[in-house]
């Protein structure tokens, strides 16, 4: 599969990692932090300069939100904010015609939606790159800003083992199909019920059936971990099932004696918003182990990579 930056004059998206390959997930990472790098030293180059993003919401937002349209702005570009109520995706028309119509009018597409059938649709129609910037299934652009910052912090991502404590969701799928490719064994700890999607572990252990563990007892999958990741119980559309989860995820939270467990010198992850004493204690995610403002700031670069190889 050639590289992205000789992809000129082709449309690529970005729906779901399982379409890149580990180089091109490192080509991406490597443009991230030469961006980054550029930024803080204000050398930034107008990459984007005349380019626009139109940026599709279903879902309420504060990292994804800002991260792109700031992005957008920093490399001299300009983003269009579209709230679930300015083109009801779905409702007021097709998923075909909204792709059809904003390929007339941008440059690139991003999409934060419920279904993720909805963002491969709209990247089956649009004739501009379509990103995935969050679906029930999958967040591939989290991942992203995640890897980065493992990179950053611990120097490697290969031979390094992640804990994943907490719901099989979207992010822990985006895991799973970034982490064994790149040489990351992933250790998930859930409760009976809530795994990841079997054919996304399937998919996982085709990189190495030794890099995917699945365990019910999260102190098992903490035990000389590197990284500690965990998430929200219940996510957004989940609100009517949270009590029930509460009680089933009870013994799933990240706090210090958990912790005990991984590396003296493991970080800690949350891709946030944080609901503090359920998932994670308040100290835990303050504490000096934590990396959870790196991994926020790192999606802004991140998706700077992304926009900039994908739409210029």
């Amino acid at each position: 599969m050639p590289a992205l930056l000789h992809l000129k004059g082709q449309k690529r998206d970005f729906v779901s990692l399982a379409d890149y390959s580990r180089e091109e997930i490192w080509e991406l990472l490597r443009t991230a932090k030469q961006l980054k790098v550029a930024h803080k030293a204000g050398q930034e180059r107008p990459a984007l300069r005349g380019k626009t993003l139109a940026m599709i919401f279903q879902k309420p937002s504060l990292r994804t939100r800002v991260s792109f349209e700031t992005g957008m702005t920093q490399l001299g570009g300009h983003a269009i904010y579209l709230g679930p109520d300015d083109i009801k995706l779905g409702v007021r028309e097709t998923l075909e015609d909204v792709a059809k119509t904003l390929s007339r009018y941008v440059d690139g597409i991003m999409a934060r939606v419920f279904a993720h059938r909805d963002v491969e649709e709209l990247a089956r129609h649009a004739s501009v790159p379509v990103i995935n910037g969050l679906s029930d299934r999958e967040h591939p652009c989290q991942i992203l800003g995640d890897l980065l910052t493992i990179w950053e912090l611990k120097g490697r991502v290969e031979g390094l083992t992640l804990a994943w404590v907490g719901d099989g969701n979207n992010v822990c799928h985006s895991w799973l199909q970034a982490g064994p490719k790149l040489g990351l064994t992933l250790k998930v700890a859930t409760p009976e019920g809530y795994e990841p999607l079997p054919e996304i572990v399937e998919y996982a252990r085709r990189f190495g059936p030794e890099r995917v563990t699945l365990t019910h007892d999260p102190a098992e999958a903490v035990s000389g971990a590197d990284v500690v990741y965990t998430d929200v119980w219940a996510s957004m559309g989940q609100e009517a099932e949270a009590e029930r989860r509460r009680k089933a995820f009870k013994a799933f939270r990240v706090n210090k004696e958990l912790l005990r467990r991984a590396k003296p010198d493991a970080i800690v992850m949350h891709c946030l918003p944080a609901h503090y004493d359920e998932e994670i204690a308040h100290e835990v995610a303050h504490g000096p182990q934590s990396a959870i403002f790196d991994q926020a700031e790192n999606r802004l670069h991140a998706q700077k990579a992304l926009l900039a190889l994908l739409l210029r």
